[in-house]
C-alpha cells in the first residue's frame, strides 16, 4: 500500500543507508586497528573493494533507477526495518570484533550468541535481504533482482573465505 511523503522516501531512505555505512565504516576502522593489535588476522583483502563495489553501485543504482516521486510500499518498509534491527543486533553482539573486513582473532573464540546461535552468518542474511526489498519497496524489481544475483556471487567468494579463516583459526568444528 504506497503512502506519500512530504520529501522523496527514496531519498530518505538512500540517506538513512549512506549515512548507516558511513557510521559503520568508521566503527569497522576502529575495531579492525583494534584487532590488528591484539594480533588478529585479516583474510580476504583481495575480494573486499568488489564489494565494497557492489555496495557502492547499488546506493548509485537505487538513484538512477527509481523515479524519486515513486511511493514506497509500506509492507515492504516494514521488512526493511526489520532488517535494520537485525543488522543493529549482529553489530551489538559482536561489539568490538565488528568490522567490515574478516577479522580472526587467534586465541580467541567464535561467537555463537545472539544471532550466532542461529545462523553462521546472520549479517549476509540481512544484506541480501537488504539489497532484495530496498529496490522491491519502489517497484524496481529488475535492480532487485540483478543486484541479488551480483551479490550472491560476492557472497559466494566472502561466505567460503570465512569459512574457511574460522576453520582454520578455530579449528574445523567452529
Amino acid at each position: 500500500m504506497p503512502v506519500s511523503f512530504p520529501m522523496s522516501p527514496l531519498y530518505l531512505i538512500v540517506g538513512f543507508l549512506v549515512l548507516q555505512r558511513l557510521v559503520e565504516l568508521a566503527i569497522a576502522r576502529r575495531n579492525h586497528r583494534a584487532l590488528a593489535a591484539e594480533g588478529a588476522i585479516e583474510f580476504g583483502r583481495r575480494h573486499y573493494p568488489a564489494l565494497v563495489a557492489l555496495h557502492t553501485g547499488w546506493l548509485l543504482a537505487l538513484l538512477a533507477t527509481i523515479d524519486p516521486k515513486t511511493p514506497v510500499s509500506i509492507p515492504l518498509l516494514a521488512v526493511f526495518f526489520l532488517l535494520e534491527c537485525g543488522r543493529v543486533w549482529v553489530v551489538a553482539t559482536l561489539g568490538s570484533r565488528w568490522t567490515t573486513r574478516i577479522m580472526v582473532v587467534p586465541g580467541g573464540k567464535r561467537i555463537r550468541t545472539g544471532p550466532y546461535r542461529y545462523v553462521n552468518h546472520p549479517n549476509y542474511l540481512i544484506v541480501c535481504g537488504e539489497i532484495a526489498v530496498v529496490p522491491l519497496m519502489f517497484g524496481a524489481w529488475v535492480l532487485a533482482l540483478i543486484a541479488s544475483v551480483l551479490n550472491l556471487l560476492a557472497l559466494r567468494t566472502r561466505v567460503r573465505v570465512e569459512n574457511k579463516a574460522l576453520a582454520e583459526v578455530y579449528g574445523a568444528g567452529s
